[in-house]
């Protein structure tokens, strides 16, 4: 289970606890929620079971140190519950305009990174200056790196999945239900650790897990895939792919993928009205929060099935099994704010517990 961090709303992990999810995800996006590590903290506090995710912190916008040690001073709370999921940060950046992180930069503060959480002492480059560092007062409790804190390093292309290989201890994704798409970043991965030396590494293996980033949408009998209750419930994580592409794009001069192309002129003009300037404010407004009222008419059939998991309980029960055979080993839903509780209710009720 994925949550936003509104932190008024940490109740929410024990309530995941209670129903039986295995982890609990808590994303970094500066620009819109709140603060991650001080979710997870109130989070490790409120539980005793879950394990405790940041999904996905983001790498740049705190230096790798900050992270190695937010990360391990929220594992002092936690013991052998805390991963580090960690991304380039696509909207984390592009809510402020910015490009995610360079795939060399971002591998370097996933080992240096690395390097922390080990107890090791690591070569750090930062405003310039290149130094030795590691982090100085472990033994006395303010960190906890004595129990390992696995990360998990999101990857949507090949070049940054291939980092999950070279210094990861699982990959982070979000793709649909495509046997090819699971096998061919799994294989990515399985090379380039057996490049790095990482003979240990076992893609396949519950040790080093895929996890999935796509929401299951279970449908009442006869519902049908564009109903209200759909929309309110997924509608804004469904969108928030259009938000994602728009900026792929035209950043790579591409076409838009197929499912996408009955509303692509007009997602296109709903954006470019607004001024270029503050352009990207406009386009990642709502981000996976809310549903804006000009965009609802961009929900298709087609997009919806394109981006979850879609059907009767038993229907979605089939499909994650599918997913499981293929390689996936978790699956992370980001449910609307307001639907949260009872999503995650239901899903633990008539899916996750007839798995």
């Amino acid at each position: 289970m994925c949550v936003t961090t509104k932190l008024a709303d940490a109740d929410m992990a024990k309530r995941c606890e209670d129903l039986g999810y295995d982890m609990l995800w808590v994303p970094d996006s500066q620009m819109i929620w709140g603060d991650c590590y001080a979710y997870l903290a109130l989070a490790a506090e409120r539980t005793s079971r879950i394990k405790l995710a940041t999904g996905v912190a983001v790498a740049g916008t705190r230096a790798a140190p900050v992270i190695a040690h937010s990360i391990a001073s929220v594992a002092t709370l936690a013991p052998g519950r805390v991963s580090l999921g960690i991304g380039s940060g696509n909207s984390a950046y592009r809510f402020m305009n910015l490009k995610p992180l360079p795939i060399k930069k971002y591998g370097d503060e996933i080992r240096a990174i690395r390097g922390l959480l080990a107890g090791e002492e690591v070569e750090y480059t930062f405003r310039g200056v290149t130094a030795p560092i590691r982090l100085l007062m472990a033994d006395r409790g303010f960190v906890n790196i004595e129990q390992p804190i696995p990360i998990i390093v999101s990857g949507f292309g090949p070049k940054a999945q291939a980092l999950a290989g070279t210094y990861g201890d699982g990959l982070f994704v979000s793709m649909p239900l495509e046997e090819r798409s699971i096998a061919r970043s799994k294989e990515t991965v399985r090379r380039a650790a057996t490049d790095a030396g990482r003979n240990d590494v076992d893609v396949d293996a519950p040790s080093f897990p895929v996890v999935n980033l796509l929401n299951v949408v279970m449908l009442d009998k006869g519902e049908d895939v564009l109903s209200d209750r759909v929309i309110a419930e997924h509608g804004p994580f469904i969108v928030s792919s259009m938000h994602y592409l728009f900026d792929t794009v035209r950043q790579y001069d591409r076409e838009p993928p197929r499912h996408l192309l009955d509303v692509w002129d007009e997602y296109t003009a709903m954006i470019e009205r607004t001024p270029e300037h503050i352009r990207h404010i406009r386009i990642h407004e709502g981000h996976c929060t809310y549903l804006l009222d000009e965009e609802r008419s961009l929900l298709t059939e087609n997009l919806v099935r394109a981006t979850t998991i879609i059907g009767r309980p038993e229907e979605c029960v089939e499909q994650l099994h599918r997913m499981h055979a293929a390689g996936i080993d978790q699956i992370v839903v980001l449910p609307a704010i307001d639907h949260a509780d009872a999503y995650a209710e239901r899903l633990a009720r008539e899916v996750i517990h007839k798995m």
